[in-house]
């Protein structure tokens, strides 16, 4: 496709939450000096392709003056060419939202607002250090429905000491504020965060009995799930994630972001100061062509519906089951997945045992 997907990583955070191993940090007083440095990477950085998503991530955009945020859009709007209907989203937290910063987003042309509830519980809210409340998530959550159509809420389970009862509650909190969208993960407790030598992973049978009660809830409220982790209403599928998993082509700017561009690989640098000095890319990689192969495969699995065979052979010039044919038959024989005609897509058992699929495409 001759389109391209922007992402934009805005670092700033008011608080680091203790589970939390992104790139993220307070340090406020740096805005001013970062935005500049981030106008000049998107400056040098030219396409002719169609912008067909814009990503705001972080950190906390919405943390952030809304004027920076504005100023970006316009730039990119002056610079490139913006496909019709592009959607424009940005991630934002209970509590850093206003009316002012709403409309300032909508008329810079933002679309879709996400934010990161993570728990309806505010006890299980204090051990994650959110900054945030139950009702906190609510007040600024009828805010953005007053501004906004399109709009997701993002949920963890498997948190320590959280019961099924717990989740229940917050997947039902969550249905009542009618959002278009529902990102669900799994609480991965990763080296390095405050919570790795404080908790143990929750127990992997009531963690599966989360994610079932997820998918099943939502299923009965009208979200379709459309990849692994994510369940939207009816065109409301964030079309911005599905380019990553359908190998579409995507720039990454600012701090720590990642490009995937013409078969390459590309990876800012993650020091704040040789951001600001313009030292931006800190790694390149060349994906040989039969890591394309896998990437597409491994990517296009994490989606309920799957991957098309034909799709693979006109990207690849090679028949799917030529590349990989005993793993795709030997993963149908364990009943991990399944193929209908040109369809080849996990079963409910295989998206829950799909590391063992992807292990073997690796």
């Amino acid at each position: 496709m001759n389109t391209l997907s922007l992402y934009i990583h805005i670092p700033f955070c008011i608080k680091k939450c203790a589970y939390c191993d992104f790139l993220s940090a307070p340090q406020f007083d740096a805005a001013g000096a970062y935005f500049a440095a981030l106008k000049k990477e998107i400056n040098a950085f030219e396409t002719d392709k169609e912008i067909y998503s814009i990503f705001f991530g972080g950190g906390t955009p919405s943390a952030v003056d809304e004027r920076y945020i504005a100023d970006i859009l316009d730039l990119i709007a002056k610079k490139y060419s913006i496909a019709r209907g592009c959607e424009i989203s940005l991630e934002s937290n209970p509590g850093t939202l206003t009316e002012n910063k709403l409309r300032t987003y909508k008329n810079s042309g933002v679309n879709r607002i996400s934010m990161g509830a993570q728990s309806f519980d505010d006890r299980l809210l204090k051990i994650l250090g959110r900054i945030h409340s139950k009702n906190g998530i609510i007040k600024s959550f009828e805010l953005v429905k007053k501004h906004f159509d399109n709009h997701n809420l993002d949920l963890m389970f498997a948190l320590p000491s959280q019961s099924l009862e717990d989740w229940q509650d917050t997947l039902e909190n969550a249905i009542k504020l009618e959002p278009t969208h529902i990102s669900a993960y799994s609480l991965i407790i990763e080296e390095g965060t405050p919570f790795y030598d404080k908790y143990e992973p929750a127990d992997e049978k009531l963690d599966r009995d989360m994610y079932y009660a997820a998918r099943d809830l939502l299923a009965e409220n009208g979200y379709r799930q459309y990849e692994i982790s994510n369940f939207a209403k009816t065109g409301f599928e964030c079309r911005h994630n599905l380019v990553y998993w359908q190998g579409g082509d995507y720039k990454g700017f600012g701090l720590g972001a990642a490009s995937l561009i013409n078969s390459s690989r590309l990876k800012n640098t993650e020091d704040m100061q040789r951001y600001l000095d313009g030292k931006t890319i800190a790694e390149t990689i060349v994906l040989s062509r039969f890591e394309q192969m896998q990437e597409f495969v491994m990517l296009g699995l994490r989606c309920t519906d799957g991957i098309s065979a034909e799709k693979f052979k006109n990207t690849f010039e090679t028949d799917i089951y030529t590349a990989f044919g005993d793993i795709i038959k030997k993963h149908e024989k364990s009943g991990l997945l399944e193929i209908s005609g040109d369809n080849i897509r996990l079963t409910k058992k295989g998206i829950d045992l799909s590391n063992m699929v992807f292990v073997d495409l690796v």
